[in-house]
């Protein structure tokens, strides 16, 4: 089997085991975007690094803690891409807007597919300290993607909060729908009569986060004719 680093030789100063520490994060990475992240295990993360997977609890807990930081840096990534593409817009439409979100997640791949594994399993499977130290990064990406939609668009923060928790929410499991196992592609293939319950992703995400959008900015102009609050 081929490996990134066939001659092994343990790390010992701080430098080369941050950089083992990188090799094995850039191996889960590599695996998940090759054959989803469903099939990364440990012990593959730890043959593409070239080490041996005993060797590999020496700079992470488990494959979930590995996979949950490749997920921290997917929520900070897209926050970054969210917050440049936004950077001077205002008035945005709920089209331009759920393009802009949907644009960004259909970009990253990787991010898409961890939402699932992330809330499913991943969280629940690391230490206190590492779920702690997650969700706080992930809610700074969050805040920050909710300021720029608040300031590209007419919503007010709190709904446009709530429009980001929704890209969030349908990405997770229009992710996984759009793109099915072997097995379901060959049955849509010959059962042609079954292939619509398969989703087609991109387009599905747009307008489904249009629609929630949209709704929201209606909710908003009637809070504001009315005595309810906003």
């Amino acid at each position: 089997m081929t490996t990134h680093r066939p001659n092994f030789q343990r790390a010992y100063s701080p430098e080369h085991k941050a950089q083992r520490a990188a090799d094995l994060m850039e191996a889960a990475r590599a695996l998940a975007g090759r054959d989803g992240v469903r099939g990364v295990t440990l012990t593959a993360i730890a043959q593409h690094a070239g080490v041996h997977v005993s060797a590999v609890r020496r700079y992470y807990d488990s494959r979930d803690e590995i996979l949950l930081n490749l997920t921290q840096e997917g929520y900070e990534d897209w926050s970054r891409a969210v917050t440049a593409r936004l950077a001077g817009r205002s008035g945005l439409t709920s089209v331009e807007l759920a393009r802009t979100l949907s644009d960004t997640l259909i970009e990253r791949p990787l991010l898409c597919d961890l939402l699932t594994h992330a809330t499913l399993s991943l969280e629940r499977e690391v230490s206190y300290e590492r779920v702690r130290a997650f969700k706080r990064a992930a809610g700074e990406a969050v805040s920050a993607i909710t300021d720029a939609v608040t300031a590209a668009s007419t919503l007010d923060r709190r709904r446009a909060q709530e429009v980001v928790v929704a890209a969030i929410c349908l990405t997770s499991p229009l992710w996984q729908a759009g793109h099915p196992a072997d097995n379901l592609t060959r049955l849509y293939r010959e059962e042609p009569s079954l292939a619509h319950i398969g989703v087609d992703f991109e387009p599905t995400l747009i307008r489904l986060l249009t629609v929630v959008i949209d709704g929201l900015i209606l909710d908003q102009d009637a809070a504001k004719t009315t005595d309810l609050p906003a």
